[in-house]
């Protein structure tokens, strides 16, 4: 393996060849948590585990929609951040399907992929994630949890700095949630564990791309240690 800076130890350190990670050096910086900061988690409902912790392969035909295991190896750590965010108190916010208007959703769909037809429940919150009380379930029609809703808003009145975010997926609707982010002027960060997308390649690749212009990416440890440290 090729040698590369902390700033690179990451999920994507062998993808590239080293030319690649020295064209990028002049990104290189310190990463971390800002200021007040919320935790946003990206379309994590039913239908992404729908056929349970299986490759994706054995899954399409069957579940177009599933993620299958990068889905639910990312539940443990999605669950741990989740925990600490509520047990200090900072805000949490979902994204998941608008169905409001679902007679007119083929002509404003989040991507070009055909699904078929979803169950009752596909687009509720996973149930190891379930929104509790007070907190805000963001509706969406396009990739970005902010194009056309009042996702900027909420948190400028929650007074956020940093949006930590987890979800599915990388490559689709966290990516382009993340570049809105950075684009709104937040702070943004990515919990390396709890992020995931259908193909492991496009998964690295974009984590490489948002690391390097938008987000931090940062493992779940990290983060977890950084949000302790702020209330001793």
């Amino acid at each position: 393996m090729a040698e590369h800076h902390d700033f690179e130890n990451h999920c994507w350190q062998d993808l590239y060849p080293q030319e690649i990670y020295d064209l990028y050096a002049p990104y290189r910086r310190q990463t971390g948590i800002k200021g007040r900061c919320g935790l946003l988690l990206v379309d994590l409902y039913n239908l992404c585990y729908e056929g349970g912790e299986r490759p994706v392969s054995e899954l399409y035909r069957d579940y177009p929609s599933s993620c299958g295991e990068f889905a639910w190896r990312a539940l443990g750590p999605t669950r741990q951040i989740l925990h600490e965010m509520r047990l200090q108190g900072l805000p949490v916010l979902f994204s998941t399907k608008d169905l409001r208007n679902a007679d007119h959703q083929r002509k404003a769909s989040a991507t070009f992929r055909r699904s078929g037809q979803a169950s009752e429940n596909a687009y509720d919150i996973h149930p190891e994630l379930t929104p509790e009380n007070g907190e805000l379930v963001i509706a969406k029609e396009r990739a970005s949890c902010f194009y056309g809703t009042p996702l900027a808003t909420y948190l400028q009145r929650l007074r956020i700095e940093t949006l930590i975010m987890v979800g599915e997926s990388t490559s689709g609707c966290v990516r382009a949630t993340a570049t809105d982010s950075f684009s709104y002027g937040f702070h943004t960060v990515l919990v390396e564990e709890a992020v995931f997308d259908r193909n492991p390649i496009s998964h690295q690749a974009s984590l490489f791309d948002l690391h390097h212009k938008y987000a931090d990416v940062m493992a779940l440890d990290d983060v977890l240690n950084q949000l302790r440290d702020k209330t001793r």
